[in-house]
This record gives C-alpha cells, sequence and structure tokens, in this order.
C-alpha cells in the first residue's frame, strides 16, 4: 500500500518527525522557511495531509489549489487560521490540539495577570537602564491580586482554570461573561458568579481574556469597552489577536484609562502594533501561552495521533468538522 504523504509546515521536534515517518512519506519544514500562501500551496501538492502550527492559512482559495489534501492538524487549541465552512465542503478534515495545554495557559495567564499588576517589566526595564537611585514610597505602586475581583471573559476549559487560581489561591471574587452560562455545579467549583460583560468591565479590577476568535467576537474589547472600565484597572489577553482593538488600547495605556495591560497575542502577529511598543504600562510577550516543553510535546503529539488516527485508521482524536468523516 502507498504511504500518504504529509508536509509538516514549520520546525518541530525531532521525536515529531520521527512519529510521522514511522507511517508517511514526510516532507518537514526544519529550516522553519517563512512559506508564502503561494509557497505553501507548491509545497502540498501531492500531499494527503498537514500538520500546522496555527500561523499557515487554510482556505478556499488553498484547497482548490491542492485537491489531494484530506486532513489539517493544527498543533494549537485554536483554528481561526482554518476556514472549517471551505474545508468541510471540500471533505477536508481539521484538527486540533484542545485539553493538554489547558493548565499550563492558565498558569501563564496567572502569570501575565500578575506581572502586569505589579509592574514587573515597567519596572525591570528602569532598573536595566540604570534608572535606580533611591527607594520611594511609590516607586512602582501597582495593584493587588489577593482579594480583588477577577472578570474572565471566555469561560472555557483555559478560563475556569485561571478562575481556580483566582478564588482559590488569591482569595479574588471571580466574575466572569461568556457566551453561555456554565451549569451550577462549574460555577461553584470555580467560585465564579456569571454577569454581564458590561458590569463585568465597570467591577472588575482585572479582566483577563480567554474568549476564542471568531468574527463575531472581532474587537471584543475596543474603545468603547476601554472607557467602561476603571482607570485602576488592567486588562489581559491571552485569547487571540484581533479581540482587543490594539490601536485603541494603546491610546487607553498611553492617557492612563486603564492602568496597565499584559499582551500574549497580537492583531497581525507577529507584527506588533507600534503604538504598544512606546506605552511604559504594558507587559507584551510573544505568544507563549502555551511554551513549556512538556505541552509543547503534547500538543504535537496530538497533532500526530489526528494525522495517523485519520489518515491510517479512519479514527481522528480531535475533529473539529466531523461531518466529514460521515461524508466519507
Amino acid at each position: 500500500m502507498t504511504q500518504a504523504k504529509v508536509l509538516v509546515a514549520r520546525s518541530i521536534f525531532p521525536e515529531t518527525i520521527a512519529r510521522l515517518q514511522a507511517h508517511f512519506d514526510v516532507e518537514a519544514n526544519q529550516a522553519d522557511d517563512d512559506w508564502s500562501a503561494a509557497q505553501l500551496i507548491e509545497k502540498l501538492q501531492g500531499k494527503q495531509g498537514v500538520f500546522t502550527t496555527g500561523s499557515e492559512r487554510i482556505d478556499a482559495a488553498l484547497l482548490a489549489a491542492c485537491p489531494d489534501l484530506k486532513i489539517c492538524a493544527n498543533m494549537a487549541v485554536g483554528y481561526n487560521n482554518f476556514d472549517l465552512d471551505a474545508m468541510t465542503a471540500r471533505g477536508v478534515l481539521g484538527t486540533n490540539a484542545p485539553d493538554v495545554l489547558t493548565e499550563t495557559t492558565a498558569d501563564f495567564g496567572f502569570a501575565l495577570l500578575m506581572a502586569t499588576a505589579r509592574r514587573i517589566a515597567e519596572s525591570e526595564h528602569f532598573l536595566r537602564a540604570g534608572q535606580w537611585k533611591k527607594w520611594r514610597y511609590d516607586m512602582f505602586s501597582g495593584s493587588d491580586i489577593h482579594g480583588s475581583t477577577l472578570g474572565i471573559i471566555g469561560m472555557g476549559r483555559i478560563g475556569q482554570g485561571i478562575a481556580k487560581r483566582g478564588a482559590l489561591g488569591f482569595g479574588m471574587k471571580v466574575i466572569y461573561h461568556n457566551r453561555s452560562r456554565l451549569d451550577a455545579a462549574l460555577e461553584a467549583e470555580c467560585k465564579a458568579s456569571y454577569v454581564g460583560k458590561e458590569e463585568l468591565l465597570k467591577t472588575a479590577d482585572h479582566v483577563v481574556l480567554v474568549v476564542p476568535y471568531t468574527p463575531a467576537s472581532h474587537h471584543t474589547i475596543g474603545a468603547a469597552e476601554l472607557a467602561l472600565m476603571k482607570p485602576t484597572a488592567t486588562l489581559v489577553n491571552i485569547a487571540r489577536g484581533g479581540i482587543v482593538d490594539d490601536a485603541a488600547l494603546a491610546v487607553a495605556l498611553r492617557e492612563r484609562r486603564i492602568a496597565a495591560a499584559g499582551l500574549d497575542v497580537f492583531e497581525g502577529e507577529p507584527k506588533v502594533h507600534p503604538d504598544l511598543l512606546t506605552v511604559p504600562n504594558v507587559v507584551l510577550t510573544p505568544h507563549i501561552a502555551s511554551a513549556t516543553v512538556p505541552t509543547r510535546r503534547a500538543m504535537a503529539d496530538l497533532a500526530v495521533d489526528n494525522l495517523i488516527g485519520f489518515l491510517v485508521d479512519g479514527k481522528p482524536v480531535t475533529p473539529l468538522n466531523p461531518a466529514v468523516l460521515g461524508a466519507r
């Protein structure tokens, strides 16, 4: 039987490549070249599967040009790089990597919250620049985490993990807003109360965004929403670029309409809005919320499991558009 051909679109662990090579004819981008859309299409010719990392756009134009493609396995929980409707219409399966990064990402979300509230990056820059000459009572005074009100927008697994860390570890009052309310038992487990979005923004001392990116969630936080927040409040985005209007946020930070922000994701990343680079009261990290070695290995393994499960056994682990399976 002829082996299926698989493209690995970005560099990845050598062990991941070896696992794939045991089942497939593999072409791997271990040089981590940044392919254009046209180059990706060229590389996908004759390939039945592709291992993606969230950076590669799989849309109708690409699918039309790659008739052999059967599965796109994302090494990420998010999949806004996939046009799922177009993939389903073409009979191409999409898979993602949920669950394995939940706790690691929740850890990072809380770390970014703390760094933002306590002005850690800002004070480090001050120290490294040789500006620390003496102690002052108000030097880099930030805001408390313990006992404050934590507002979470997007209460999936990661949001729930952040809620538990806040409530159980820091005695925070947790409020949340979500497309659908959690059941009572889960609310109790997270010690979280459901509120409307406007009330959350007005009430929370710290707002954390963990909502998936969709056209409906684009600019969930813009100038109007920022205007509702307390001038002492902080905003953290570990969701996706585009959830926040980065230009409006830069203005709000510069004018101290809110106290600070922590961002791990950006509109048009890896580009960052230039105004965000010039305001001191923002912590910026390059989309690393899931970046621990064990978690990234688990994400890669799940993407491989999906490729093997679908192309070899016909049983993917985490299908995004299972209607494709029924059609086959």
